[in-house]
C-alpha cells in the first residue's frame, strides 16, 4: 500500500511537472512573436558608411523614381531636400562620363522627373514597378555596357531603392547605396531599409553602404 502511495505521489510530480513545462512553452509561444516584443526591440548601431572610389567605365548610376507624383513634399518631403545632392551627385558622374538610366513608376514618364536631376535626351530609362529588373530590359542595358556596378538612389528606399539594389546584387553586380539619396515617407523606413541592405543574407556582401561625398572617381 505504501508503495503504490508512493508511486502515485511520484506520477503526480511528473504530472505537475509536464504541466508547467507545457505551460511555460506556452507562455512562451504568446510572449515570442515581434509584435508582443515591439516596444522592448533596441535599435542597434548604425552601419559606418564607406567611403567608396568608383571605375567610370564599369558603372552605373541609377536614378530612380525622382517624379512629382512620388518624391514631392507631401509623399516624401526628405526625397526632395536630397535634390541637391543628386543634382550634383549626377553632375559629376556625367563629368567623369558614368552611365545614368532613370526609372519611372505609375503613369510617369520622364516628363515627370525634377527638372534639377532631368535625363538628357541620350540618357536610357525604363519603367518599371519597385523592381526596376522587373519587365525591363535593365539587365541588358547595362551588361551591353559592360557595367559591373551601380549606384542606386531614389524613392522609394522601401520601394525602387530596396528591391532594386538587392535585386543587382542577386545577378552580380557591386551595388553603392548612397544614404543622402535613398528616401522615404518617413525616417523609420529609411532605418529598416538602411539595416536590411546592411545585413540581409546573400546581399549584403555586395552592397556597401555610403554618402555621395564619400564618392570619388
Amino acid at each position: 500500500m505504501a508503495k503504490a502511495s508512493w508511486m502515485t505521489r511520484r506520477a503526480a510530480t511528473f504530472l505537475i511537472a509536464a504541466l508547467a513545462a507545457a505551460s511555460a512553452i506556452a507562455a512562451s509561444a504568446r510572449a515570442g512573436t515581434i509584435i508582443d516584443d515591439w516596444n522592448n526591440v533596441k535599435v542597434p548601431p548604425p552601419p559606418t558608411l564607406q567611403p567608396v572610389t568608383i571605375d567610370p567605365k564599369t558603372t552605373a548610376l541609377l536614378m530612380l523614381d525622382f517624379v512629382h507624383p512620388i518624391c514631392s513634399e507631401k509623399n516624401a518631403p526628405r526625397c526632395v531636400t536630397s535634390l541637391p545632392a543628386m543634382k550634383k551627385l549626377l553632375a559629376e558622374a556625367r563629368a567623369h562620363h558614368v552611365m545614368v538610366v532613370y526609372s519611372t513608376a505609375g503613369n510617369m514618364t520622364p516628363k515627370d522627373i525634377w527638372a534639377d536631376v532631368a535625363p538628357l535626351p541620350t540618357e536610357p530609362w525604363i519603367h518599371s514597378h519597385a523592381n526596376k529588373f522587373q519587365d525591363t530590359d535593365l539587365d541588358k542595358i547595362l551588361r551591353d555596357k559592360g557595367i559591373k556596378t551601380v549606384i542606386t538612389v531614389g524613392t522609394a528606399a522601401n520601394g525602387a531603392v530596396l528591391y532594386t539594389a538587392s535585386e543587382a546584387a542577386f545577378r552580380g553586380y557591386k551595388v553603392i547605396v548612397p544614404m543622402d539619396g535613398s528616401t522615404a515617407s518617413n525616417e523609420y523606413i529609411e532605418q529598416y531599409v538602411v539595416y536590411n541592405l546592411a545585413h540581409a543574407p546573400s546581399i549584403s556582401n555586395d552592397i556597401t553602404l555610403t554618402a555621395t561625398h564619400l564618392i570619388k572617381y
